[in-house]
């Protein structure tokens, strides 16, 4: 937490629910040369159900890969977190630290190692130091709960706040709850999740269903933001069900109540997404793309992509330039169906170009005052069909080159 806060940073919620058969704890492993608590250790009481989306990333960790495998059973009973260090690309060495992870907290709780994950996240190339994992897990096991906050700073590298945000849903006649928190700075640019995300509710939803429900959410949220169009190895988030409420199990969309839930975890998402964007390197603007009148939703999120990722773009904003010439190049290099006589641009809605063409007498002034704000709205109509989404993103700055620069020192 070196860096200054982020200017679009939100305060950490105050109001974030207790979710019954869930107990966090944090300890001191000191995977790096730092005084500040780097694991993080959820218990899960027995019988919670888990659903998990993981980075696309061909140079996955071992965390990862192993994740994959076991949340295919769909059961867990602790979350191990290690921050500081990804343990990504470190061979065999790597896979026998998170082995010894697991081995360590299943033995504690008497549960299968399968049922015990592990995420990592920091420098890549490094294998998690297996003498500071062992001392910090057992310090871990033997700590007393802390706060949903606590866990947020525990778990965060480059990132300046906490992140941490809930909602809620009824279920028939029950109210769950549910509660989240993710780190995510830089690195991001997923095709499934980003950095690592932890939702936790005390609903019942079978594990199929947390799975597509979670899998679906994802499709709406997290892979809608980037920061720099890079992807980690380490990326995953998870989504943990106790079944502490007492509702009638959620199992498909025909259960009552199962709407009602999926659109919670899709609004906790979209908060938790949100956040990572907010927090991005250097950020000092949130922009919002909204792209309208494409081929198919498809089209549509490609093309937002495109906008997101543009350095010409990020910059222009940055700067407060109201350069929508560098919209229409990153629409045209986004390889989707474009008509150049058809697309219009606005900025804050104001548009710019409608059709083609710039529009008639055109006053740069307001739409040069919405750039000077935090607040940025994008929107792009391709004139061509249906397809439409919305995708997240920062300005680009030298802030984010200076942090990254010192990444490793």
């Amino acid at each position: 937490m070196e860096n200054a806060v982020s200017p679009l940073a939100h305060p950490f919620p105050d109001d974030m629910p207790d979710i019954a058969g869930v107990t966090l704890r944090v300890a001191r492993a000191r995977y790096k040369n730092w005084d500040r608590v780097d694991l993080t250790y959820a218990e899960l009481c027995e019988g919670t159900h888990v659903a998990g989306v993981f980075t696309t990333s061909a140079c996955a960790s071992s965390e990862v890969e192993m994740g994959r495998e076991q949340v295919k059973q769909g059961i867990a009973r602790a979350l191990i977190v290690n921050a500081g260090n990804s343990n990504a690309f470190t061979g065999y060495r790597g896979r026998e630290a998170v082995k010894q992870i697991v081995d360590q907290v299943a033995a504690h709780l008497g549960c299968a190692p399968g049922e015990v994950f592990v995420s990592s996240t920091g420098v890549i190339g490094v294998p998690l130091p297996k003498d500071k994992a062992l001392a910090g897990v057992a310090a871990a096991l033997e700590a007393g709960p802390c706060s949903w906050e606590d866990a947020a700073l525990a778990i965060s590298t480059t990132d300046t706040f906490a992140k941490g945000a809930n909602a809620s849903a009824m279920i028939g006649g029950t109210r769950v709850e549910l509660a989240g928190i993710i780190k995510g700075s830089g690195m991001i640019a997923p095709d499934m999740a980003t950095m690592l995300g932890y939702i936790f509710t005390d609903a019942a939803v079978e594990p199929a269903f947390l799975q597509q429900l979670l899998t679906q959410a994802n499709r709406q949220t997290f892979s809608c933001i980037t920061v720099d169009g890079d992807t980690s190895t380490s990326d995953t988030v998870m989504a943990f069900a106790t079944g502490k409420a007492g509702n009638a199990p959620l199992a498909s969309f025909d259960d009552p109540g199962a709407d009602a839930f999926a659109a919670a975890l899709t609004d906790l998402c979209r908060q938790l997404a949100q956040l990572v964007v907010r927090d991005g390197e250097g950020a000092s603007k949130f922009i919002a793309i909204r792209v309208s009148g494409a081929a198919s939703d498809e089209s549509a999120h490609r093309i937002g992509m495109a906008i997101a990722n543009s350095p010409l773009v990020k910059t222009a904003i940055a700067g407060e330039d109201a350069n929508w010439g560098r919209v229409v190049m990153a629409v045209g290099k986004a390889g989707e169906p474009a008509d150049r006589d058809r697309l219009s641009i606005a900025f804050g809605g104001i548009w710019t170009a409608r059709n083609g063409l710039p529009v008639e007498n055109y006053d740069e002034a307001p739409v040069a005052a919405h750039l000077k704000g935090q607040e940025i709205d994008i929107a792009v109509d391709l004139g061509l069909g249906e397809g439409r989404a919305t995708v997240w993103t920062c300005d680009l700055t030298h802030g984010y080159i200076s942090i990254n620069a010192d990444y490793r020192s």
